[in-house]
């Protein structure tokens, strides 16, 4: 399967499927000299295991994290770092109904026409869990940036119809409700609407907003290398994400270019800034040093259980009702996931930047030796 590797300098390999043994991924790029224990990944993991509320799957699983390479007195070695997390509560018999047909909104008869065999046990490589590698590696880039000065914090903007007062955001806020809304407000009113989507063995859709602070101007590159476009892959191949957007996104198709261009501004001491950020911290594929950003939209979940028409693999149609665990919003989530798959972006740009510039790689090299 092709596909599965991303990242140019810092490029990661994910594994694994849904009911298989184990989920994990293989890092190679990362620098000598990082401090890392697994507890500094599993912070990150534990904010996308099931089993945190009502509105996740009630699927149990530790998702403890075991650093099998590329690690050696709590440092990395500069040599491949292997990540592995145990799949331990799998019910594949859930999932035996399944076998013979096809479900709405899942990847389930493109695999088949694909590859002439499919995983039906939870979609396989399709799966949600797939992206416990994201995560795994990502914690690993964002510690690197984080040592840097860069932070990348990530929030749900809305569920369903129900979005933050952005008036009322407060980051911290987002840590206190399991939907990580940073608005107490909106986090009860969407929670409101879950329960009655819910009752209606329905699911929901939303909004993650992410935004990055601390990367200086002249990262990504002018042409297909743009970090927009980079950042764009990287969240568009979250398996449930139908829609990418920064700046102001699709808005920019009403507005005009008066009111769209970041204006310049410069201070007393030489110091360039931009009055706004309508571009999202990034023009011409190459960030400008304000802050970046951007927000993905995800799609409802496709397992409910309430009755959907469908057809067999045979050919013959039938009216179904899915069972098993699922969550009845995906969102919640994928906070982390967004935030993970932004910092191998943004981290692997920064090392391929380091060769933008011969008087920088001069520096560097006399420097070193």
């Amino acid at each position: 399967m092709f596909g599965s590797t991303f990242g140019n300098l810092f490029k990661v390999t994910t594994w694994g499927e849904s009911h298989g043994k184990g989920i994990g991924v293989v890092i190679d790029g990362c620098p000598a000299g990082l401090p890392l224990c697994e507890e500094d990944i599993q912070t990150y993991l534990d904010r996308r295991k099931p089993g945190q509320s009502r509105f996740t799957t009630m699927r149990k699983e530790a998702d403890r994290v075991e650093i099998l390479s590329g690690v050696f007195e709590g440092k990395t070695t500069g040599t491949p770092i292997s990540l592995m997390v145990k799949n331990t509560d799998q019910r594949s018999h859930d999932y035996s109904e399944i076998a013979n047909y096809y479900r709405p909104g899942h990847a389930d008869r493109n695999y088949d026409i694909k590859y002439g065999f499919r995983d039906y046990r939870g979609g396989g490589r399709s799966s949600g869990r797939e992206t416990i590698g994201r995560v795994a590696a990502g914690a690993v880039a964002a510690k690197m940036l984080k040592s840097l000065g860069i932070q990348i914090s990530a929030y749900t903007l809305s569920i369903g119809p129900v979005a933050i007062n952005k008036e009322q955001f407060d980051l911290s806020e987002a840590e206190n409700n399991p939907l990580y809304m940073p608005d107490a407000e909106a986090a009860k009113k969407a929670s409101d609407y879950l329960e009655t989507c819910m009752q209606e063995q329905n699911s929901a859709g939303g909004m993650v907003e992410c935004m990055i602070t601390g990367v200086p101007a002249g990262i990504g590159e002018p042409a297909f290398e743009k970090l927009n476009a980079n950042l764009g892959k990287a969240i568009l191949s979250i398996g449930a994400v139908k829609a990418f957007e920064i700046g102001d996104g699709i808005a920019v198709a009403q507005s005009d270019g008066l009111h769209n261009n970041d204006a310049y501004h410069a201070d007393e001491s030489g110091h360039i800034t931009k009055k706004t950020n309508h571009s999202g911290g990034i023009t011409g594929g190459i960030s400008d040093g304000c802050e970046i950003l951007f927000r993905a939209a995800f799609k409802p979940t496709p397992s409910i259980s309430a009755t959907q028409e469908s057809v067999t693999r045979t050919c013959k149609n039938l009216d179904i009702s899915i069972k098993g665990r699922h969550d009845p919003i995906i969102v919640p989530r994928a906070v982390v996931v967004v935030e993970c798959m932004a910092a191998l972006v943004i981290l692997d740009a920064m090392l391929a930047g380091m060769t933008s510039r011969f008087d920088l790689v001069q520096k560097f090299f006399r420097e070193l030796y």
